[in-house]
């Protein structure tokens, strides 16, 4: 995806509807989606790998324009000539989010695009570490991907962290870590998880580990912190006080974290407790940003993670 910002001022109220004007100062282009997801692999000192579907259109000749200019391969991409790039533009004036427009398809990958994008996984998975799926609900990741993706995954060691949606919340079978909030456990196993209710989110996870036939779980609660149950351990951390300006991306950073701490076969308590600190971090910023690496280190080293 791109996430494209528009910034501006509002001054006053349009003549023609109850809305505000905004007098645009500056745009901004950002990789957006999964691609934000690599960007937090990168600005952890890692080398992410995309595998993504973008559209033959200027909006992917942007994407992969941004790709060049961050130093990031964009051998894995995919062009296809039946969707747009997905492009989420945000509007914001005084720091305040006015409005988002989403320009986007979310159909299903037809087979030779999701042949070639088994094409791409065959080729780069062998080198990684990890593999992260990155689930934006928009098509590209089907049943038969993921379960021939985890299974090659599987075949060279390497583990796999998920960061679900909705339509495909029951397809990840035997993957190391899974990592939904809430919201996605209440729409994903069709179960009321009241917020802050510790044995209903406990029981949830339960169901969703002998489902699945996953090693772990891993759920953002938001202003409740973090639960994870991995590695026959169960531990929570409550979320950091933290003026909040802007949530978006924070569950990108949380998964990029998440799954650098697998890769480096961390403890349970350093993969929740680093991943915690990271999502409140970026909260802290407007527009979706990646983490600053040196900010983390110095509040883990501060509260002796």
């Amino acid at each position: 995806m791109v996430d494209s910002y528009i910034w501006g001022v509002v001054e006053r109220i349009s003549p023609e509807a109850p809305v505000p004007i905004v007098n645009v100062k500056k745009r901004d282009m950002r990789l957006g989606g999964a691609a934000n997801v690599a960007l937090n692999v990168q600005a952890l000192g890692a080398t992410p790998i995309l595998v993504a579907l973008c559209g033959n259109d200027d909006a992917g000749k942007k994407l992969r324009f941004i790709l060049e200019q961050q130093n990031m391969s964009a051998e894995g991409l995919v062009s296809s000539t039946t969707r747009p790039t997905t492009v989420k533009t945000r509007v914001i004036a005084s720091s305040q989010h006015v409005v988002r427009v989403d320009e986007e398809s979310d159909k299903i990958a037809n087979a030779e695009e999701e042949q070639q994008l088994l094409k791409r996984i065959e080729q780069l998975l062998p080198s990684c570490h990890v593999v992260i799926f990155e689930d934006y609900d928009k098509g590209v990741l089907k049943a038969s991907l993921i379960e021939k993706t985890v299974a090659l995954a599987k075949k060279n060691k390497i583990p796999t962290v998920v960061d679900p949606k909705k339509r495909n919340f029951l397809d990840y079978n035997e993957v190391s870590l899974f990592k939904p909030n809430l919201k996605e456990m209440r729409e994903g196993l069709k179960v009321d998880i009241e917020s802050g209710n510790q044995e209903q989110l406990e029981k949830a996870i339960a169901v969703l580990k002998e489902r699945l036939s996953i090693n772990g779980v891993m759920a953002t609660l938001s202003e409740h912190g973090v639960y994870i149950d991995y590695k026959n351990e169960k531990l929570k951390f409550p979320a950091h006080p933290r003026e909040i300006a802007d949530v978006s991306g924070a569950g990108d950073t949380v998964v990029s974290i998440a799954a650098l701490c697998v890769a480096l076969d961390l403890s349970p308590q350093r993969v929740a407790a680093l991943s915690n600190l990271g999502g409140g971090l970026v909260c802290q910023h407007v527009g979706v940003v990646p983490i600053d690496k040196h900010e983390l280190l110095a509040e883990a080293l501060s509260e002796k993670i």
